[in-house]
């Protein structure tokens, strides 16, 4: 068992917090402030702690990132890129833009031939960055139920044991893990985003997630 930093007091931290506490290990949620976070470490049990993005980051053995997108890159800065040299860091953001939806599709403040991903990364060069849980609502992000069928999660990322830490992670989580190669392949994971939220604001159904089907 590790000891897991997630940075963001949101529903997707606190999701993916839960997830890993579930599966024994240790959790330190990192947050701005870390007062308004007292009522979860109280429900959470004896190994939920909470501290600032900075502590978290010490404390964490394996660092995930979830935070607004638009915050992701001052969320690093916060931790301290030192702090995560040499770390596994899961980026589950996505660079949404303050922007609404035109006809259920979103809008990205990155372009086609950029990732918020390679922006991390470039802001922590010695942090190993993995992008994964990018692709479908929180809801679904631990152990979904797709009746006995495994979805896919799609990363990527640059240190090969790094990805190979995730995917025991996604394993554990229920997760079929598809490795799209280096850090650039978040251009195209990225965008998975907008497809799959399309027919949660058109429709509201929120209840599907991507299957890579192989032969």
């Amino acid at each position: 068992m590790a000891n897991i930093a997630v940075l963001g007091s949101g529903v997707v931290g606190e999701t993916l917090a839960g997830g890993f506490l579930k599966h024994g290990h240790s959790v330190m949620r990192g947050t701005r402030d870390p007062s308004k976070l007292a009522g979860w470490k109280d429900g959470a049990g004896p190994k939920a702690s909470v501290g600032t993005f900075a502590e978290a980051a010490k404390f964490g053995e394996i660092v995930v990132l979830a935070v607004k997108g638009t915050a992701a890159e001052e969320a690093v800065d916060l931790a301290g890129p030192q702090a995560l040299s040499g770390k596994t860091v899961i980026d589950a953001t996505n660079p949404i833009a303050d922007e609404p939806p035109v006809n259920g599709v979103l809008k990205f403040f990155t372009g086609p031939n950029d990732s918020l991903l390679e922006r991390l990364a470039r802001r922590a060069p010695g942090a190993h960055f993995v992008k994964a849980f990018s692709s479908v609502g929180s809801v679904w992000m631990v152990n979904p139920d797709f009746g006995g069928v495994r979805p896919t999660m799609f990363i990527c990322g640059d240190d090969a044991g790094a990805k190979k830490q995730v995917e025991g992670i996604l394993d554990a989580f229920g997760w079929e893990t598809a490795d799209m190669g280096g850090v650039e392949a978040a251009r195209a994971i990225e965008p998975l985003c907008i497809l799959w939220c399309i027919p949660g604001l058109l429709n509201n159904q929120w209840t599907h997630a991507f299957k890579l089907l192989k032969k």
